[in-house]
C-alpha cells in the first residue's frame, strides 16, 4: 500500500495542521504587552518624512525647471537688459534668495538681486563637459548651504551671459504640528537645515531647555543613522515586490527622556516617477528626517493573556483530536476492514461470512461482497445474504460534515468573536495630529501647484504676439507639451471669444475682475473644469487661460497612510479625489461637512486646519480638514483638502490582536478545506462509485470490468472486486456446461 495514498495521509495532515495552528495560536494570541511606541505611530512618522521629502523635491525641481524655462523664453525673444531680466524674474517667481547675471567672457557681474551670490565656487568644469550647468550645493560664509542653479542666456545681438539663482535647502514651509521637528540632511549625515526647534530664550524653565538640548542631540544622532540607511538603492532597501514611496524610507527609534521616546521617520529625495524622468533634487543625496517625541507606552504584558492563548490553543487541540477520532472510527477503520474482507474473498476464502459495517457506503459494499461470497459457493450466513447497508443515503459525507462542524466550533468563535474591537478603542493623539498636519501638507502642495500653474501662464503670456496667430499657436502647443498639468491652453478676449488655442476644447471664461484667477466650472458635466488665467501684457481684455487636468490634482492627493483625500470647494463639493468620485458630489457624511466648515471659520489671522476622531457605533474614523492658506492666487479661492480613514487600518495592538484572531480562524478554515476536501476527493467520491459498482456486480452485472483509479484502500478493494467478478463469471460458465459423462454416453449409442 503506497504511503501517500488512501485515508491515512489526509488524517495525518489534519493532525499536523491542527497542532501547528495550536502552537501559532498560543504564540500570537498569548502574552504580549503594549510596545514602547505603537507601530502605527512609527509608520505615521515615516509617511510624514516622505511627505516632507516630496515637498522638498518638488520645490527644488520646480525652481530649476522655472529658471531653465525662463532662460529658454528669453533666448527666444529679443535683447533685454540684465536688470530687466532679473526684475521680470522676481515678479513672476518669488522663490529665489538671490539672482545674478554675469558675462561669460569677462566674468563681470552685470546685475544682481537679493542675497549676494559668491562666485568663488564657479569653475570651468561647471560650464563644460557632461555635467555642465548641473545644480550644485554651495556653502556660504555664514555657514548656510545654498543650491545654485545656472542657465545660459544666448540672445541675438548680445554676448553669452550666465544666469545664476540661489535658493535655500530649508525644510519646506509646512505645518509640523506641536513638538515635531524636521531636518534636511546631507549624504555625509550633516544637518543642513532644521525647523520646529524652539528657541532657548522662549522656553520657560531649565527643564524645558534640557529637553530641547536632548532633542537636538537626538536629531543629530538619528540624522546620521538615516543618512547611512538612505545611501542605498531603493530596490535593495525594500522587500521584494514591495511598492510605495519610490525612494528609501523607514523609521528609527531613539532614546527616551522624561517619559517620552524619540521617534523618527526618514526619506530620501526621489523622483516621483524614476522610470519616466530624472529629478535634479533626487541627485543631491539629501534626506528628510522628521523627529517626534512620543509618550512612552506601558510595556507590562497582560498577566492573563498568556493563559488566554493557551486555553484557545488547548481547545483547538481537543477539537482537532475529536475530529481525527471521528474520521478514524467512521471512515478509516471500516475501510481497512473492508479491504481485508475483499482480499480474503479474492483469495478464495469463502468459509466465513463478510463482516458488514452498520451504515454508509462501506455497509453497501460489505453487503454486496457477502452476496458475492454466497454466489461463489460459500455457506449461507445467518440472516441471509445481502442483509443491511442498502437503506443508507448520506454515507461517508456524514462524518466529514461532523468533522467540519467540530472544527468550525473553534474557527468561528475565534475568527468572529475573539478580540473584537468596538468604538471604544484608544487611538493615540499623535495619529490624529499627524492626520491633521499631513492633510495641511497636502493642501499646501495643491495650493503651490495651482500657484505654479498660474505663474507659468504669466510667464508664457509675456511671450505671446497677438499679431502672429500661427506663432502663438505654436507657442501654446510647446507649452502644453512641456507642462503636463494642462489639458488645454487658449487666449480669450473680453467677449469670451477664443483667439488661439492648443489642446482640448476651450470652456467659457469670464473677465469679471471679482472672480479669482483660479476657478472651477463645468457643473453638471462628467468632470470639473479647473481653470487658471493670466492677463496678456500690453493687450487689454486678452487673457491666457489654462485648463488644469483633474488627474494632475488627483495624483497630488494620493498618499499612503492618509486614507481617502478630497479637494472640496466652499460648498463642500468634490473637485478632486485620491480615489474615484463623481463631479461636485457631496462628502459622504455630515460630520466631514461640519469639519470642513469649521476649518473655514476665520480664527485669528485666518482659517486653520482641524483634526477629529469620529466614533460611530463600532467604527472609529480619523478625519482632518485643511483650508488653503498662505500666499499666491490660490490662497483665497475657498478650497479645502479633507481626508479620512478607518482606524482599523492602524497598526495598534487592539486591531492587531483582532486581525490575528481573524487570521487564526481563517487558517483553521483552510485546514478544514484542505484536509476534508482531500478525504472527499480521494476517498468519499471513489467509495460511492465503488458501492454502486459492487451492488451492480452482486445483482448480476458480470460484463463491466472494474479498474482502480487510485493506488490506495479503495483501489485495492476495486482490484479485489474485479478478481471476484472473474471468479463469479468462471463459476457460472462452468455451471452452464453439460456433464462430460452425459455427452460420452449419448455418443456411444
Amino acid at each position: 500500500m503506497p504511503l501517500l495514498g488512501g485515508i491515512r495521509p489526509p488524517i495525518a495532515v489534519l493532525c499536523v495542521l491542527i497542532l501547528a495552528l495550536a502552537g501559532l495560536t498560543a504564540q500570537v494570541l498569548g502574552p504580549g504587552g503594549e510596545p514602547v511606541v505603537p507601530k502605527a505611530v512609527l509608520s505615521s512618522q515615516q509617511h510624514f518624512a516622505e511627505d516632507g521629502a516630496i515637498a522638498l523635491r518638488a520645490s527644488v525641481d520646480e525652481r530649476v525647471t522655472d529658471l531653465r524655462r525662463t532662460a529658454d523664453a528669453l533666448n527666444a525673444g529679443g535683447p533685454a537688459e540684465p536688470e530687466r531680466v532679473l526684475s521680470d524674474l522676481s515678479k513672476t517667481y518669488q522663490k529665489w534668495t538671490g539672482t545674478t547675471v554675469l558675462d561669460l567672457k569677462s566674468g563681470d557681474v552685470l546685475a544682481a538681486r537679493g542675497e549676494p551670490i559668491p562666485l568663488a565656487w564657479l569653475k570651468k568644469d561647471d560650464l563644460t563637459g557632461d555635467r555642465a550647468l548641473t545644480p550644485r550645493m554651495v556653502r556660504l560664509e555664514t555657514g548656510d548651504v545654498r543650491l545654485m542653479t545656472m542657465a545660459v542666456l544666448d540672445r541675438k545681438g548680445q554676448s553669452q551671459q550666465l544666469l545664476i539663482a540661489s535658493n535655500s535647502l530649508a525644510v519646506p514651509a509646512i505645518n509640523l504640528g506641536p513638538f515635531r521637528t524636521m531636518a534636511v540632511v546631507a549624504r555625509d549625515g550633516e544637518v543642513l537645515a532644521t525647523a520646529g526647534f524652539e528657541q532657548s530664550e522662549a522656553l520657560n524653565s531649565d527643564q524645558e531647555r534640557k529637553e530641547l538640548s536632548f532633542q537636538q542631540k537626538q536629531m543629530g544622532v538619528l540624522a546620521d543613522r538615516a543618512a547611512q540607511l538612505t545611501d542605498r538603492h531603493p530596490a535593495a532597501a525594500k522587500e521584494p515586490g514591495s511598492r510605495g514611496y519610490p525612494g528609501v524610507s523607514g523609521t528609527l527609534l531613539g532614546d527616551d527622556y522624561n517619559g517620552r521616546v524619540s521617534t523618527a521617520g526618514y526619506a530620501s529625495l526621489a523622483s516621483s516617477d524614476p522610470a519616466d524622468k530624472e529629478s535634479v533634487a533626487a541627485g543631491l543625496g539629501l534626506t528628510v528626517v522628521a523627529l517626534l517625541p512620543v509618550v512612552q507606552q506601558q510595556t507590562a504584558a497582560d498577566a492573563g493573556r498568556g493563559l488566554y492563548g493557551l486555553i484557545a490553543a488547548g481547545a483547538l487541540v481537543v477539537v482537532g483530536m475529536l475530529s481525527a477520532l471521528v474520521l478514524w472510527a467512521s471512515v478509516q477503520r471500516p475501510l481497512l476492514r473492508l479491504f481485508l474482507e475483499s482480499r480474503r474473498l479474492a483469495r478464495g476464502d469463502l468459509t466465513r461470512p463478510v463482516g458488514v459495517p452498520g451504515w454508509g457506503e462501506v455497509a453497501r459494499i460489505g453487503s454486496a461482497l457477502e452476496r458475492l461470497r454466497v454466489q461463489l459457493g460459500g455457506p449461507e450466513g445467518e440472516g441471509g445474504a445481502g442483509r443491511g447497508g442498502r437503506a443508507t443515503r448520506f454515507g461517508v459525507r456524514v462524518p466529514l460534515a461532523l468533522t467540519a462542524v467540530l472544527l468550525l466550533l473553534w474557527c468561528v468563535p475565534v475568527g468572529l468573536l475573539l478580540n473584537r474591537t468596538d468604538g471604544s478603542v484608544s487611538i493615540p493623539a499623535s495619529l490624529v495630529n499627524d492626520q491633521r498636519d499631513r492633510t495641511d501638507l497636502v493642501a499646501d502642495r495643491v495650493r503651490r501647484a495651482l500657484n505654479e500653474a498660474q505663474a507659468d501662464l504669466v510667464s508664457t503670456s509675456r511671450l505671446l504676439d497677438v499679431k502672429d496667430t500661427a506663432a502663438d499657436t505654436a507657442l501654446l502647443q510647446d507649452a502644453l507639451r512641456e507642462h503636463t498639468r494642462y489639458q488645454a491652453l487658449y487666449v480669450v478676449d473680453d467677449d469670451g471669444r477664443t483667439v488661439t488655442r492648443a489642446g482640448g476644447d476651450p470652456h467659457a471664461w469670464s473677465d469679471d475682475k471679482y472672480l479669482p484667477l483660479v476657478r472651477v466650472s463645468g457643473e453638471g458635466g462628467r468632470t470639473p473644469v479647473l481653470q487658471a488665467g493670466a492677463s496678456v501684457p500690453g493687450h487689454k481684455g486678452l487673457t491666457l487661460v489654462g485648463e488644469i487636468r483633474v488627474q494632475f490634482l488627483n495624483a497630488l492627493l494620493t498618499r499612503p497612510g492618509l486614507g481617502e483625500v478630497r479637494v472640496v470647494d466652499s460648498g463642500t463639493r468634490t473637485l478632486a479625489s485620491s480615489r474615484g468620485f463623481l463631479a461636485f458630489e457631496k462628502l459622504p457624511n455630515n460630520a466631514l461637512t461640519d469639519l470642513v466648515r469649521a476649518g473655514t471659520v476665520q480664527v485669528g489671522s485666518g482659517a486653520v486646519e482641524n483634526g477629529l476622531l469620529l466614533r460611530d457605533g463600532g467604527k472609529v474614523t480619523v478625519a482632518a480638514a485643511a483650508p488653503f492658506s498662505g500666499g499666491g492666487v490660490a490662497s483665497d479661492i475657498g478650497w479645502t483638502v479633507v481626508s479620512w480613514q478607518n482606524a482599523n487600518g492602524f497598526r495598534i495592538t487592539a486591531y492587531e490582536r483582532e486581525d490575528r484572531s481573524v487570521l487564526a480562524g481563517l487558517l483553521g478554515l483552510a485546514a478544514i478545506i484542505v484536509s476534508l476536501g482531500w478525504v472527499y476527493l480521494v476517498v468519499a467520491r471513489p467509495l460511492r462509485a465503488l458501492a454502486a459498482d459492487a451492488e451492480k456486480l452482486a445483482d448480476g452485472d458480470l460484463k463491466t470490468v472494474h479498474y482502480p483509479r487510485y493506488q490506495d484502500e479503495v483501489g485495492a478493494v476495486v482490484r479485489s472486486l474485479e478478481l471476484i467478478r472473474q471468479q463469479v463469471q468462471a463459476r457460472r460458465q462452468q455451471q452452464a456446461r453439460p456433464p462430460a459423462d452425459h455427452r460420452l454416453g449419448a455418443g456411444g449409442k
